[in-house]
């Protein structure tokens, strides 16, 4: 097998992408993390290479949910003013739009995000309303933003969130996210504050089934009317879950690299996506945390045909799976995959 941090070969470069689940807290460039630190006097090491081992999972590293989330620990560290959180979310941007990325729905979480400062939320969200914004511009890359909220913390920072995100929804919020902590805390207390966020224009996907069994998948797509599953690589472990998700469509945004970094899969070799796809389930690829990972999505795409066999035919089908499972206006989504369509075609 390929080293898991090979660069992508030029077949999959040159593909349009799409990415449903990338988050921007796990987006962020080792240089700008150096810069920040610089700038603001934060003690850090001194050379790209010290640091990386603080925020980006190693080789070496034992690939456990406890590892993969202590990255997260260091880089709620860096956001110390509303230019680091501007320019974190405009490379974010940059950085998909060199990968070919068409669309993206990038993932952000406000709490985090404001935390080191102390930083009014509705701030925050502005910042990076703003720079996304700009970016999009700049890049040709059509962008959505999703707030999430973590299970972990507490329903009245999640109410504060989803409210702003839902007063923002005019401008480039699509969507309402859960993710944090699914081994030991429930997603229940969320379901009113999810139905009532639904209610008022916001689309719904959930972190489910990853580090929890099928049970979550049921629950996010029963109680929260989740249209996207963030990972639900556990679906296959139950029938009537796998049954379900298939009646009713529900888009999965798997990510296949973040799935064997986090010890949810023991080899790449062995993710379920493949079999997933013989269930007729509707999975997309994804980054979840490029810079955490190291990865491309063009990285994904490689490894999807290239570690698990997964035809080229059926990786094209899976873009166009997801851009209609995107959180766009109808009409917006449908120029979206035709335009996929047209430059797939010659691909």
């Amino acid at each position: 097998m390929s080293s898991l941090f090979t660069p992508a070969p030029d077949e999959f470069r040159r593909l349009p992408k799409v990415d449903l689940h990338r988050h921007l807290e796990g987006s962020l460039r080792l240089q700008t993390m150096l810069d920040v630190a610089r700038k603001h006097g934060m003690t850090m090491p001194a050379n790209v290479v010290r640091l990386s081992r603080l925020v980006q999972v190693q080789d070496e590293d034992n690939f456990t949910f406890d590892n993969f989330l202590s990255k997260f620990n260091t880089l709620r560290m860096f956001y110390r003013s509303p230019e680091v959180i501007e320019r974190i979310t405009y490379e974010a941007v940059e950085d998909a739009a060199k990968d070919n990325v068409r669309y993206m729905e990038l993932r952000f979480t406000p709490v985090a995000l404001s935390r080191a400062e102390r930083f009014p939320l509705e701030d925050v969200t502005d910042w990076v309303c703003k720079a996304a914004r700009e970016a999009e511009k700049k890049y040709k890359v059509i962008v959505r933003l999703i707030a999430s909220v973590n299970r972990h913390e507490p329903l009245e920072l999640a109410e504060q969130v989803a409210w702003i995100a839902v007063e923002k929804g005019r401008e480039n919020i699509v969507g309402l996210d859960l993710a944090g902590n699914e081994a030991e805390y429930p997603a229940a207390p969320f379901i009113p504050l999810f139905n009532e966020a639904r209610q008022a224009g916001l689309r719904i996907t959930l972190h489910a089934g990853e580090w929890a069994g099928p049970q979550n998948v049921r629950e996010a797509i029963e109680k929260f009317s989740a249209e996207r599953i963030g990972h639900g690589v556990r679906v296959l472990e139950d029938d009537f879950t796998t049954a379900l998700a298939r009646e009713h469509g529900t888009a999965f945004e798997v990510c296949l690299t973040s799935n064997y970094q986090t010890g949810v899969v023991k080899s790449l070799a062995s993710h379920p996506a493949p079999q997933m796809l013989a269930k007729n389930l509707n999975i997309t690829f994804n980054t979840d945390d490029p810079s955490i990972s190291q990865i491309t999505l063009s990285n994904e795409y490689r490894v999807a045909v290239e570690e698990l066999k997964i035809p080229r035919e059926t990786l094209k089908e899976r873009i166009i799976a997801a851009a209609q499972a995107s959180f766009l206006p109808e009409g917006e989504k449908k120029k979206l995959v035709e335009s996929l369509r047209k430059e797939l075609s010659k691909a």
